[in-house]
């Protein structure tokens, strides 16, 4: 499970294929969702800056742009 944060919107998604410099994520609508934004993976807790690189009906695949982090605790 994630969370797909932008501003102050948070979307939840399920995360598939993931790999070191990406991912597949399933969402409910893709409507809203911006080309980039923060992912937030749970329950490991990290922080992922990503791009959408593309775009079906109910799923997006994402590159990760930037180092993760760990949130604060």
């Amino acid at each position: 499970m994630g969370l797909i944060r932008f501003g102050d919107i948070s979307i939840g998604c399920v995360l598939r294929n993931v790999s070191e410099g990406g991912a597949a994520l399933d969402i409910g609508s893709q409507v809203g969702i911006p080309d980039q934004f923060t992912l937030i993976v749970l329950p490991q807790k990290k922080i992922y800056s990503c791009n959408v690189i593309w775009r079906e009906e109910r799923r997006i695949g994402i590159q990760f742009t930037g180092p993760n982090e760990n949130p604060p605790a």
